[in-house]
């Protein structure tokens, strides 16, 4: 099985979306979508600088619509679709469009929603998240939860997200857990905690409004990597998921265990392909960055690259 995969926040780069808008109708769509969100995406994904695409109210949104352009592009080039698809973090809502649980513009107006309530949230205290990689697992977890810190994400591949207060995370970079490295992320809040409850109720109501179906794919959820067949218990999962931890290890896990032959990421692609290239050795990956990526991608699904 040939699987897609949708990046989260932290991915996007000034003007990554500007090749994609030479493709027929992409800047139409992308305008409608911004219209949906309630952001210029096209100004954002073309123009804008890295503070301002860091901007939790602009980067879900325009990371979801990156993905959903080249999904587009993709299942055109290739004339078919992925066997499966997941989502790390808010790369969720895009996997649940591409599976067809949610209607594209329910999806944008869902993002929207998304950024602007965590970034609603994130604002209440000073927080923030630091990527932990290498050491042991059960020690740096144990330095965490001295720490008051939560792991947010388990990406695998040795990287853990650390997410909560900026003192404590201060204090981890300081007195780091041997033989690991602290990066603090660029990112305002500490996402997937107890922090983002808020935005939780908020995205909640909005959900339970949405008309969905039942996936058309197979999903796998962050939750625990468990691949989830019912639409509305889908998007139940992507609501709880904005306060809780990011499986992502369970999840690559999870695709073993299913017999993935490859792995398709879609703009802004690199890193979940990165995190595959070290979980998943000799499982084949292509990274969607820009059109020129497509043909490698398509071959791929089509099993003309094998």
């Amino acid at each position: 099985m040939i699987i897609a995969v949708f990046p989260g926040q932290g991915s996007q780069t000034p003007g990554f979306l500007t090749p994609w808008l030479e493709l027929d109708g992409a800047r139409e769509r992308l305008e409608q979508f911004g219209a949906e969100a309630q952001v210029d995406l096209v100004a954002a994904g073309t123009e804008w600088d890295a503070d301002r695409i860091r901007d939790t109210r602009v980067a879900q949104p325009l990371i979801v619509a990156a993905s959903l352009l080249s999904w587009h592009a993709l299942t055109e080039a290739a004339g078919t679709a992925p066997g499966g698809v997941a989502g790390h973090s808010v790369g969720e809502i895009a996997a649940l469009v591409a599976a067809g649980v949610l209607a594209p513009s329910d999806g944008m107006r869902l993002v929207g929603l998304r950024g602007r309530a965590m970034a609603e949230a994130a604002a209440a205290e000073q927080t923030g998240m630091s990527a932990v990689l290498g050491g042991d697992q059960d020690a740096v977890l144990e330095r965490l939860s001295a720490l008051g810190l939560t792991p947010a994400n388990y990406n695998g591949g040795g990287q853990i997200v650390a997410a909560g207060a900026l003192a404590a995370l201060a204090e981890l970079a300081a007195t780091p857990v041997p033989a690991t490295r602290v990066i603090p992320l660029q990112v305002v809040g500490a996402f997937h905690t107890a922090y983002m409850a808020p935005a939780v109720a908020t995205l909640g109501a909005a959900a339970a409004d949405v008309t969905v179906a039942d996936p058309r794919l197979t999903v796998w959820s962050n939750r625990d990597g468990g691949v989830v067949t019912d639409g509305r218990g889908a998007v139940d999962l992507l609501v709880q998921q904005v306060a809780n931890p990011v499986r992502w290890d369970l999840c690559m896990a999870s695709f073993a265990e299913h017999g993935v032959t490859g792995i398709i990421e879609l703009s802004p692609a690199g890193t979940l392909t990165g995190l595959a290239k070290r979980a998943l050795r000799g499982v084949p990956t292509v990274a969607v960055k820009t059109p020129d990526d497509l043909a490698a991608a398509a071959a791929l699904l089509t099993g003309e690259g094998a």
